[in-house]
């Protein structure tokens, strides 16, 4: 059986007509999809625009605060760690919110879990600022 349909590869995403299969415009479009989702937190969470504010505050001292590259780096990192922490919770409430605006166990648990996730990164953050802080005025 020489079927020319049998020769055809598979889809590399056979279950979603969404997915690209790759090259320079795969790229454009996530380039643009980030910034819209970028764009949406800033308009729509309040909660990402304090954070954002807090960032940009706090990588600027990361510079002063920080004594070696690592350090500034580890700085930076944790707040960049709550912005990504806290995009990924208001997606979690977007999701939940689409599905149902009526209370629902198991979607108020993935928004508290989403809630948690953000406060563990907020107070690894300022674990890290204050053990640096601490490092760089006691020692």
């Amino acid at each position: 059986m020489n079927d020319d349909a049998s020769m055809t590869p598979p889809s590399p995403h056979p279950h979603s007509p969404y997915k690209s299969t790759g090259g320079l415009r795969r790229i454009v479009n996530a380039l643009r999809y980030s910034m819209q989702g970028l764009s949406a937190a800033f308009k729509y969470e309040a909660a990402f625009r304090q954070e954002l504010a807090l960032a940009l505050l706090l990588i600027p001292a990361a510079f002063f605060l920080g004594r070696t590259t690592d350090e500034v780096f580890i700085l930076i990192m944790s707040v960049v760690v709550v912005l990504v922490v806290e995009l990924l919770n208001s997606a979690i409430e977007a999701l939940a919110d689409a599905l149902s605006v009526e209370t629902h166990p198991l979607l108020g648990r993935a928004k508290d879990l989403g809630s948690a996730a953000v406060m563990l990164s907020l107070l690894f953050t300022v674990a890290v600022w204050i053990a640096v802080a601490i490092s760089r005025f006691t020692g």
